[in-house]
């Protein structure tokens, strides 16, 4: 097999959520030879319920009520299989361990398991998934991801170790694609010692990218539930419309800040490898979607508008900030510290004001906190919360001349807690109070687009 002509097919939750959704992927896959990789995410809900289990204080009836709704979405698929007793003691097997992390007593307070619990949802998917491809014909094989997919050891938000995954899916993966379609799992990896990690919530469009470029293919095509990439949420407002295509870096931007249709960072590896990457509709293929690539034949001044929800405003302030060299250095020394990323900044005299993303039940909630903590060693910290993070994403917003008094005008009558403009010209970003993000977002686009 070689690469010249290999696609790596991504498929989300609601893509794979019941054996009719199942089947029409298997059909897309049919219809392109190309395409020799699939990744496939847990089946809708599944991922929701394995998050309660891992988060939540339940008691064992509890629990196990849970776990009864995990089997029934996955015994709804299984019992429309032509051939489930090939794969039925396997699909048990992953119940029995989900059930036993779930019930473990450490839950709660360990990440490593809390990581493996939450792979069950990919490795059933993608053992049911192998089975309703067969079915069409297709030589399908279920390949474990975490045989190639190598990260460190962070659980909840593993790092992927570039190079270690090339080696491993060259050796492993590519020799089998000649005659076979490999079906695998997104959002799972494994680290160094062979312990089970995750990539983070919205993992599996990041795994489709990663395999991507290990295998050296020239696209990845995200099948999901949306006719490509929109130019806002449409269910924020009908007026919404997919985009025929996208620039790396316009996408890049949308999804870092807050476009769900794609992970913040799956246009890495295919910036890295210049792969194409396509955004469709599982349930209509036939509609087409959005074809991301290095260089669009268009670069309009506004592309999109995204919105990033739950995010937390900080200010750090000292009297002895001022005319003072290396407090900037001492603050954000300890962010980079709890590996958070920064989005808005602003500063004065005294004081430093700055973003960080908050949603709940997050690693990134815990270490908020203990960033917090650690900073209030050494200056006042205010925290301001309940603000949501809205963004134009667009071409040469720094230099064409009024694109900016178009956004302002559009958001005169609301507050803007925070702006930062200019740090590319890809993105005009400000920080909003989450009661008015909606309806911000409702005359941006407006304004913008209709």
């Amino acid at each position: 097999m070689t690469s010249l002509n290999l696609n790596i097919a991504k498929f989300g939750g609601t893509s794979v959520a019941n054996f009719s959704a199942m089947q029409n992927c298997a059909d897309i896959i049919a219809k392109n030879t190309a395409t020799k990789v699939v990744v496939v995410s847990a089946s809708a809900g599944v991922t929701n319920h394995l998050v309660t289990l891992a988060n939540t204080p339940l008691t064992q009836s509890q629990s196990l009520q849970v776990i009864d709704q995990i089997k029934t979405i996955e015994y709804g698929i299984l019992k429309e299989l032509e051939n489930r007793n090939a794969i039925e003691n396997k699909l048990e097997s992953l119940l029995d361990g989900l059930t036993e992390l779930a019930l473990h007593e450490e839950l709660l307070h360990r990440y490593d398991l809390k990581d493996a619990l939450l792979s069950f949802g990919e490795r059933m998917s993608s053992l049911l998934f192998t089975e309703v491809l067969k079915s069409t014909g297709v030589n399908a094989e279920n390949f474990d991801v975490r045989k190639v997919l190598r990260t460190d050891g962070t659980y909840t938000e593993a790092v992927p170790q570039i190079d270690d995954i090339r080696d491993l899916s060259q050796r492993l993966m590519l020799p089998e694609l000649s005659s076979k379609v490999l079906v695998t799992q997104g959002f799972v990896g494994a680290d160094f010692n062979g312990n089970t990690t995750t990539l983070g919530r919205g993992g599996s469009d990041f795994t489709a990218a990663l395999l991507a470029e290990a295998l050296d293919a020239t696209s990845c095509e995200i099948w999901t539930d949306v006719v490509g990439v929109y130019t806002t949420d449409p269910r924020i407002t009908d007026r919404a419309r997919p985009l025929p295509e996208l620039s790396f870096e316009e996408a890049a931007e949308m999804a870092n800040f807050g476009a769900k249709v794609l992970h913040p960072a799956t246009m890495e590896p295919a910036l890295r490898k210049n792969i194409k990457v396509f955004v469709g509709s599982s349930k209509e293929p036939e509609k087409g979607g959005t074809w991301i690539v290095r260089d669009c034949e268009q670069e309009p001044p506004y592309r999109a508008i995204t919105r990033r929800k739950q995010q937390v405003m900080v200010t750090v302030k000292t009297p002895k900030m001022m005319h003072a060299p290396g407090f900037l250095q001492q603050v954000f020394t300890i962010i980079a510290k709890h590996n958070l990323s920064v989005d808005l900044v602003t500063t004065s005299e005294i004081a430093v004001s700055f973003t960080l993303d908050n949603p709940a039940n997050s690693v990134a909630e815990k270490l908020n906190r203990d960033t917090l903590d650690e900073l209030r060693e050494f200056c006042e910290v205010v925290v301001e919360s309940d603000y949501d993070l809205v963004t134009v994403v667009g071409n040469n917003m720094h230099s064409a001349a009024g694109v900016s008094s178009k956004i302002f005008s559009s958001v005169r009558d609301y507050n803007l807690r925070m702006i930062c403009y200019g740090a590319n010209p890809h993105n005009m970003s400000f920080l909003v109070h989450q009661d008015n993000s909606t309806n911000i977002v409702k005359e941006l686009h407006k304004s913008l687009f209709e």
